[in-house]
């Protein structure tokens, strides 16, 4: 079940770097989170650690539903253009991806020697790192590349769920603390957008 649940979480961030609609994007965002937290809920509850399962939830309330749909309201609220036409070119970017998913299954081998876990679980973690590094690399409008370091979140977060069977509460503390800083640097990009306009 989790690398299904993996898969989908990959699936939706490739989704998202060919969207061309910040609804659409946003609602992918909403999607990967959720499978985050899925994530969190499955292997929380195999290994019998309360403090995953509790983030778990925290994720799914923050980061599936809350954050989405405060950038919803921020992005009605500052009139931001919906349309949002990546830099790359479509036939470039079908081959960036595949790409970036066979250059850090071999990245990953190293790591995972050192680590000793699921191979799959950590090359597809690192690979959803470069893949939202590209997604805010291929845009230009501020809400893309917001979506972008949001998702960098999530890779780190399943990069350390996957990779360690479960975090110290600190780490995830920290994680969230994080979150809310992310939260207040959008605030002020949006702020900066509007007087633009």
């Amino acid at each position: 079940m989790v690398d299904f649940y993996i898969g989908l979480f990959l699936a939706s961030l490739i989704i998202a770097l060919f969207t061309t609609r910040l609804y659409g994007l946003l609602l992918w965002y909403a999607i990967n989170s959720f499978m985050l937290g899925i994530l969190a809920l499955t292997i929380g509850e195999s290994i019998d650690d309360r403090a995953m399962i509790i983030t778990g939830i925290i994720t799914i309330m923050i980061k599936a539903f809350g954050i989405p749909y405060t950038l919803k309201n921020l992005s009605q609220k500052f009139k931001f253009v919906r349309s949002i036409t990546p830099k790359i070119q479509v036939q470039y970017a079908i081959m960036l991806v595949p790409a970036i998913l066979v250059f850090t299954f071999y990245l990953s081998e190293p790591i995972v020697m050192m680590i000793h876990t699921n191979a799959n679980y950590v090359a597809i973690s690192i690979s959803s790192l470069f893949l939202s590094l590209l997604l805010m690399m291929e845009h230009r409008n501020v809400a893309p590349k917001i979506i972008g370091f949001l998702s960098m979140e999530n890779s780190l977060f399943l990069l350390g769920i996957t990779a360690t069977n479960g975090m110290p509460m600190l780490v995830e503390l920290g994680i969230f603390f994080d979150l809310l800083i992310a939260i207040v640097v959008i605030n002020l990009l949006f702020n900066k957008e509007e007087l633009k306009i």
